[in-house]
């Protein structure tokens, strides 16, 4: 699945994820539908994910970041290592959003989503980085995320 940022491919991605309760996965790794996610979970998970990537976009440091949640528990693992805390995060995108005109646009593809327990979730997914009509940057991401406050926080991030 591809989530782009424009409005009918938003309602796209959202009627597919209503009308889908797993993303497709080889079968070599795929043990069977995840039980418990259900359409609402992962419409509610995707439509966060395209906030994002939205907020990215448009070069807004401070909502792509209210994402993560805001706890020293946080992490994310990149290619510099391992970062703690929202504030770390903030700081190690910063330069990224520093000059105008030169942001990357952000989408995801093959998103699948599993429950790990009430209230979390393990996405998988590959990030996108496009310039134009070229992608600049692709790689896996796994996160981790958590419903807080009636929301879903992303507490671990591996981005590679």
């Amino acid at each position: 699945m591809w989530i782009r940022t424009g409005s009918s491919l938003l309602a796209l991605a959202l009627a597919a994820a209503a009308l889908s309760c797993r993303a497709s996965r080889s079968s070599a790794r795929d043990p069977g539908p995840a039980a418990d996610v259900g359409p609402g979970m992962r419409a509610e998970i995707i439509a966060m994910m395209v906030e994002s990537a939205r907020a990215w976009n448009r070069g807004d440091l401070d909502t792509f970041v209210g994402y993560y949640l805001d706890s020293e528990r946080t992490s994310f693992v990149g290619r510099r290592g391992v970062l703690h805390g929202r504030a770390a995060i903030r700081a190690a995108y910063a330069p990224r959003f520093a000059a105008p005109g030169m942001q990357d646009s952000l989408s995801f593809e093959d998103v699948a989503i599993d429950s790990l327990a009430p209230g979390v979730a393990h996405v998988l997914a590959f990030y996108v980085l496009s310039r134009g009509d070229s992608t600049v940057a692709r790689g896996p991401t796994s996160l981790v995320m958590e419903r807080v406050g009636g929301r879903w926080e992303i507490v671990h991030d591996h981005s590679s």
